[in-house]
């Protein structure tokens, strides 16, 4: 994604996104944000807005800054931002076959911290 298409995605696509890499499902952040899962949805469908104070506790679940979040800042900030990429770098270097080992591992690990928590 360019700097510029990022700067035009609303605030309920960014916090979807910023979800979907930190690798949480709308229950788990209903959970964190001790909210309903359906205020989740409502918020990342973008019909419920989010309060300045809701926006912090995001960037802060989700390892983002609140400038990205809101719009204001074309890249992800934060660790997230900077592992994802370093990792993608990583996975570049790696043979088909090592990839598809790496990604059942990913796979392996979601579904064990489903049932640690």
């Amino acid at each position: 994604m360019s700097e510029t298409e990022g700067t035009k995605l609303p605030l309920s696509s960014r916090l979807r996104m910023a979800r979907e890499h930190a690798g949480l499902s709308q229950g788990q952040v209903a959970k964190l944000l001790r909210m309903h899962r359906p205020t989740i949805s409502e918020i990342e469908a973008g019909r419920r807005k989010v309060s300045v104070d809701e926006l912090a506790k995001f960037a802060q679940t989700y390892d983002v800054g609140v400038g990205w979040l809101s719009g204001e800042d074309s890249h992800m900030t934060g660790a997230l931002g900077g592992r994802i990429e370093l990792a993608a770098r990583e996975l570049a270097k790696l043979k088909k076959d090592d990839v598809e080992l790496v990604l059942k591992l990913l796979r392996t690990l979601r579904g064990m911290e489903g049932k640690a928590k």
